[in-house]
């Protein structure tokens, strides 16, 4: 169960409900305040942020951190990040984040000091693949052997520190490996099979005001189809520049079937069983 102040991470491996997940929590905290109509995609740091703005770093390092040459001095950094971001705000404060729950050259890469609690939300590696193929414009093979990739981090950009994302199983493992009652797991799966359900205990674990008209209304509101129209209307910031796709492309379980090779299945299979198995993710259904 959260706190009623601090950060709540939104966490997950890439392409596995993240985005989802906060716009339902920000037109779920809309409804509470009385507020009408859906949250903007485009506007969704009012009640959350980001912690791999260059520029916090920057500020407290005393000069810009180089992607390459400053790692050390990243990790280092973090807490101390998520501590003034967390000191600027009164209440809850979701923060997107991709990182596995690891050590990063020795420092963790979460602050608990200042956490709340947290969301996790996992997905099915052999769709996660597809929608992260898409996402980053690489081959299916491609996406298949970063995702296998231990210890793998990003690159980062010019306006943001790297990320430490390991292997999806690393990554799935770091974060349910120790059940917790601040952090509160969920399948991306379940999410669409159940929406009412999953999202709902999403909320009573963060203490949200969810009346049943309220949570349907935020569910509707946040809805696959709905982001996908705000998307072709207007664009979605976080899209990157490599997508080959939309960012909101299709949201649905079991596309593996349709788009893998059965020796893509097997590769998947066989580097991630263990996890796989664990979520219910095999036998293959």
């Amino acid at each position: 169960m959260a706190a009623q102040s601090g950060i709540v991470w939104i966490a997950s491996y890439p392409k596995s409900g993240n985005t989802w997940i906060r716009a339902f929590l920000h037109n779920l905290v809309r409804l509470a305040a009385g507020e009408d109509g859906e949250q903007d995609i485009n506007e969704m740091a009012r009640f959350s942020t980001w912690d791999l703005d260059k520029k916090r770093y920057a500020a407290l390092l005393g000069f810009e951190p180089d992607n390459d040459a400053h790692r050390k001095e990243i990790a280092a950094t973090r807490h101390a990040v998520h501590r003034q971001i967390a000191d600027a705000i009164d209440g809850l404060l979701f923060i997107k984040t991709h990182n596995g729950l690891v050590m990063d050259r020795g420092h963790s890469t979460i602050n608990f000091d200042v956490t709340a609690g947290a969301v996790y939300v996992v997905r099915n590696p052999l769709d996660v693949a597809i929608s992260y193929a898409h996402h980053s414009g690489m081959t299916l093979d491609a996406a298949i052997a970063r995702m296998a990739a231990t210890d793998a981090e990003t690159a980062g950009t010019d306006s943001a520190v790297y990320e430490v994302h390991g292997s999806w199983s690393q990554h799935v493992w770091s974060w349910t490996r120790n059940p917790h009652r601040a952090l509160h797991v969920v399948r991306y799966e379940d999410l669409l099979a159940d929406p009412r359900s999953a999202f709902g205990g999403m909320a009573r674990h963060l203490l949200l005001d969810s009346t049943r008209r309220r949570l349907d209304k935020a569910i509707a509101l946040s809805s696959f189809a709905r982001l996908q129209a705000q998307e072709r209307a207007k664009g979605f910031r976080e899209r990157p520049a490599s997508a080959d796709q939309n960012f909101f492309r299709e949201g649905r379980a079991g596309q593996w079937k349709e788009v893998l090779t059965p020796a893509q299945i097997d590769r998947v299979v066989r580097d991630h069983g263990e996890q796989m198995q664990r979520f219910g993710y095999l036998p293959l259904g």
